[in-house]
């Protein structure tokens, strides 16, 4: 049971506050409601009348005095006193409509009676209050853009607020430039012709040594005796056959050719690289830092010598 009353009083708080949001601005509208219901229609018009002439009304409570006042009227037989508040009530809300089971039915054919002689004047006031609506949504619009335009204003300002320069100062070796496989060009970040030169020197590299290895395999080695004065001596010759001649001559060409042609490309690749050399290049870019975290606070307990203390932190 302990538990449920904080939830009670808590319910019990909140209750009256939930019934005042549903009453009415001024609260004289509610007195003379009642007094209405208890049929004290002559004191009503009169305090409706004096109430309207004060002003500061909203036009919901102005329009439910018109009400109760051409109602009291009306139950009065005040005619006119009632036609000129179901004007006024009309003129508030072209639309309305009393309840038939709340007001006798004479009542609402005479409020109908005054709607049909304002055919022509409600017109002009349902067309004047669907400009002001439409004006309203226009204004609310365009202070939705403003308040965005102003939000992304601020956020843009912050982010350039966040930026800083960045200079970026890279170092390059002047050796590099005379290594081959466009070294030099990777160096330099033309990847694209350092690419090409890797790619041609390393075929013609390849190339060389294929065929310098095929050369080689064409000798052939034999034992021969040449007589001397003393004794004969034996000697290894080494040899490219004679069937084997074209073959040896067009393998030769090929790796004296190919080797050529990797030299060639490599000095080629050199005096490029030499041309477009720099000591050092500097880039600048821009770098948004990180929004700053939000501050953080915390909350130390410790022992003292007569009990216990607090700290306090806050971190940003």
């Amino acid at each position: 049971m302990s538990r449920c009353l904080p939830i009670l009083l808590l319910l019990g708080l909140l209750a009256p506050g939930a019934v005042r949001a549903d009453e009415p601005v001024d609260p004289e509208v509610t007195t003379l409601h009642s007094s209405y219901e208890y049929g004290r229609y002559a004191e009503v018009l009169e305090r409706a009348g004096t109430r309207i002439d004060r002003g500061r009304l909203s036009d919901k409570d102005l329009a439910e005095l018109h009400k109760l006042a051409g109602l009291s009227a009306f139950h009065l037989n005040r005619m006119d006193d009632a036609a000129r508040h179901f004007r006024a009530l009309l003129r508030l809300d072209p639309d309305f409509n009393l309840d038939p089971f709340a007001v006798p039915p004479p009542a609402v054919t005479y409020l109908d009676g005054i709607r049909e002689q304002m055919s022509a004047e409600l017109d002009l006031v349902r067309q004047e209050r669907r400009l002001r609506v439409e004006r309203e949504r226009t204004e609310v619009e365009r202070r939705e853009r403003e308040r965005v335009a102003a939000e992304e204003q601020r956020r843009r300002v912050e982010t350039l607020s966040r930026q800083v320069t960045v200079r970026e100062v890279e170092k390059r070796s002047f050796l590099v430039n005379f290594v081959p496989f466009g070294a030099g060009q990777f160096q330099q970040g033309r990847t694209g012709l350092g690419t090409l030169l890797a790619a041609t020197e390393g075929a013609l590299a390849v190339t060389s040594i294929i065929a310098f290895f095929a050369y080689d395999s064409l000798f052939e080695t034999r034992d021969v005796t040449v007589d001397d004065v003393r004794e004969p001596i034996k000697l290894s010759v080494r040899y490219i056959p004679t069937e084997r001649g074209p073959q040896a001559r067009a393998w030769q060409w090929l790796k004296w050719g190919s080797a050529a042609g990797f030299y060639g490309v490599y000095a080629a690749g050199v005096a490029d690289s030499l041309v477009h050399h720099q000591d050092q290049v500097v880039r600048t870019h821009l770098e948004t830092l990180p929004s700053p975290p939000p501050p953080q606070t915390r909350l130390h307990l410790f022992p003292t010598s007569g009990g216990a203390g607090a700290g306090f932190t806050l971190a940003f």
